[in-house]
């Protein structure tokens, strides 16, 4: 496939800075699909598909003889955390921002598509930007749309820039790559009463402060272990801001991680039986959010990501742990694809993911561009 002109580079960081400025949250990437959708027209997908779970787009480029389809996936959302910059192109929508590299990621599946002009010899290459990725919702979204069986692909392939590492260095992972990851809200409800008389209601003050000492005594271990699990306290609230109520009702927020899925089915049930033991005699909710399943990378896939890594001189980082945060690209693996999400350096210098003053390293379009590019001629080949 013919490299990208210094043009044709100059204008995707336009368009990613354009982007930058307009962020949509999980769930709101409207006017961001129909941009992203507008391209691709432009850029000759054989094949679009809008609306994807919610706001996700997809394009198809396809080749004259069967073969394998490839998918190669980023994310259309930005982050509700108010940018703190003095960036020209910095965040016109208050509250929200592009603080994770999404803006970023899709330019660079642009610049695929760019080079897509020359079509695979063979299969398919399928480009999903991709809804809801920060909520951990969409990529199930996705999945459970009614046209997914015409997208699904055999192999599934991503990226996300990893503030702290080398520039344009390319971390692999084979087996578990991203932690699982949820966020359990605990509410309690007891009884109010007068304050000067306490004893007349039921007050879930005593079990918020059992449950704020013993839920995080679930983490164990570190990362790497089978065993590892992590609870972190988010957000608590008990009761009005007032001095004549004995509260009757509380909140706990606590996000449960652990490095695979079956160590989080049991870490779920340990925290349950926590809370069942210390909030006898009151009323309980808990209520799951932000559910991520771990991102499992296929061996074979992460070979072929290697390989091409490999023949472009592409540095390469073989990781010996997977990364705590997590990311809903897992899902894919889970519906049967080869997946392999890679981990870009994105300098050692700029602040780190979800940052107010994070900003997106143009110099690592090309480097994402080069890479999937090579991954997709090495599977697929391409028309001379």
């Amino acid at each position: 496939m013919q490299a990208l002109s210094s043009e044709q580079l100059d204008y995707l960081v336009a368009l990613r800075y354009a982007l930058h400025q307009s962020p949509e949250v999980s769930g709101e990437e409207v006017q961001t699909a129909e941009r992203i959708a507008a391209e691709l027209t432009k850029l000759g997908a054989d094949r679009l598909w809008r609306g994807l779970g919610g706001h996700g787009v997809a394009a198809e480029f396809a080749g004259r003889e069967k073969g394998p389809t490839v998918l190669l996936r980023c994310e259309l959302d930005g982050l509700p955390i108010r940018e703190i910059s003095d960036l020209p192109y910095k965040s016109t929508i208050p509250g929200k921002g592009h603080l994770c590299g999404h803006d970023g990621h899709m330019v660079s599946l642009l610049g695929v598509a760019t080079r897509l002009a020359t079509r695979p010899q063979k299969g398919r290459v399928i480009l999903l930007f991709q809804p809801a990725e920060e909520t951990g919702a969409g990529a199930q979204a996705v999945i459970d749309d009614p046209r997914w069986p015409e997208i699904r692909p055999d192999f599934a392939f991503a990226y996300h820039n990893v503030p702290g590492r080398p520039m344009g260095e390319v971390g692999l992972r084979e087996g578990p790559g991203n932690c699982a990851s949820r966020g359990m809200q605990i509410l309690l409800e007891g009884k109010s009463s007068h304050a000067a008389a306490p004893e007349d209601g039921v007050s879930p003050g005593p079990a918020m402060a059992a449950l704020m000492n013993c839920l995080p005594e679930l983490s164990f271990g570190t990362i790497g272990d089978e065993a590892f699990s992590l609870a972190t306290l988010t957000h608590a609230n008990l009761g009005e801001p007032t001095f004549g109520i004995a509260p009757a009702d509380g909140e706990l927020r606590v996000t449960l991680r652990s490095m695979t899925n079956e160590r989080m089915d049991a870490l779920m049930q340990e925290a349950l039986h926590i809370v069942e033991k210390h909030a006898e005699g009151l009323s309980v909710d808990i209520l799951w959010h932000d559910v991520f399943r771990a991102v499992v990378n296929d061996v074979e896939a992460i070979g072929i990501a290697r390989t091409a890594a490999g023949a472009l001189g592409q540095r390469c980082h073989e990781m010996p742990t997977p990364m705590r945060w997590s990311e809903d690209f897992g899902r894919f693996g889970d519906d049967g694809a080869k997946v392999a999400l890679l981990y870009l350096g994105a300098g050692e210098d700029i602040p780190q993911l979800h940052n107010p003053d994070y900003d997106f390293p143009d110099a690592l379009v090309p480097v994402a561009v080069d890479l999937f590019s090579q991954v997709v001629q090495d599977m697929l080949g391409s028309e001379t």
